[in-house]
């Protein structure tokens, strides 16, 4: 039975990584310090025989006893939201939690895959984004502490695969979605369907002119699990290449959840990138792989999951108390 450690494993992403592994047949070590993850999401493997959950920073040194095959470096606030309260922390845990998770797997002579983002393209100036773009981000900007960090991350990855000859493989993940999202952490497609539901109108950014591209969960894990067990080391892009305008997805909300608020319109966040759309013919190519999951499907999917929750979670605010983890 192998063995894989998945750090970030309370996260929305992580968790579903968790259950694919262990469907598969993996011993995983979850990592997780609960900084933006939630015990609920694991609370179902908790007792697996072949789960086991570490609470751990992976920015301070890391142990594990365990022989590892593999690790996915997951640990990453991914929320505008998030990041900009805990800028620092969300630096380290690109910086200092990679290069961590680096020296472990050179010592466990482990494959390492880290989640990098879309975001390391930045305002794009090319489209659709090809994996040999390489972006156009203020470095000095709010969302730089974010889109540096990631950037950071992979270049500290490639240089560990050049220099160590380290197994590494770099997936640039683009917008995904799907059940245990939070429901209020900033990111459009819960930011709209918490609206919805409390019968709030929709708050679009700008003009809502902006274009995202969504990927249901299931589709984005299996990407994963082909980036990890391929022979590929540069990055790869995983992600939907069904783009849509924010306006016009806020309307699909409207008319999905069967709601009738209105869209009020807000300013644009600084450096809020105003397309994103893959470029997925490197992971067709090597991977043969392409999204299943069509946005209609897979919204509806999400949308039951969100109108399941609990009134207090309905209502719980936005901002999670980041203040046991703020220290310098």
């Amino acid at each position: 039975m192998k063995t894989i450690l998945i750090t970030g494993a309370a996260g929305f992403l992580g968790s579903h990584l968790c259950d694919r592994f262990i469907a598969e047949g993996y011993c995983v070590i979850g990592m997780d310090n609960f900084i933006t993850g939630d015990k609920k999401n694991i609370n179902h493997l908790l007792k697996h025989s072949n789960f086991k959950f570490i609470t751990h920073d992976v920015t301070e040194f890391i142990s594990v006893p365990d022989h590892l095959d593999y690790i996915l470096h997951f640990a990453s606030p991914a929320s505008p939201i998030d990041y900009l309260k805990i800028p620092i922390q969300t630096l380290k845990v690109g910086s200092l939690g990679t290069h961590n998770l680096l020296g472990l797997a050179k010592l466990k002579q482990a494959r390492l895959l880290i989640a990098s983002t879309s975001e390391v393209y930045g305002d794009p100036l090319v489209h659709p984004q090809p994996e040999d773009y390489y972006g156009n981000v203020n470095t000095i900007g709010p969302r730089g502490v974010y889109d540096e960090a990631k950037r950071f991350q992979e270049s500290i990855t490639m240089a560990y695969h050049r220099f160590h000859g380290l197994e590494t493989r770099i997936v640039r993940i683009f917008n995904t979605y799907g059940p245990r999202m939070r429901l209020n952490d900033g990111r459009v497609i819960p930011a709209f369907m918490g609206q919805a539901l409390r019968g709030e109108n929709l708050t679009v950014f700008g003009e809502g002119l902006q274009t995202r591209s969504f990927c249901y969960v299931d589709d984005q894990v299996e990407g994963i699990y082909r980036v990890l067990l391929s022979n590929y080391a540069e990055p790869i892009n995983i992600g939907n290449p069904d783009e849509i305008t924010i306006k016009d997805f806020a309307l699909e909300i409207i008319k999905l959840t069967k709601t009738h608020q209105k869209i009020i319109f807000k300013n644009l966040p600084v450096n809020d990138p105003m397309q994103r759309q893959p470029d997925i013919s490197l992971a067709k190519k090597l991977l043969n792989w392409v999204p299943k999951i069509g946005r209609q499907e897979g919204m509806k999917k999400t949308f039951d999951y969100f109108k399941n929750l609990s009134e207090e979670e309905l209502y719980k605010s936005e901002h999670k108390d980041f203040s046991n983890h703020i220290k310098k």
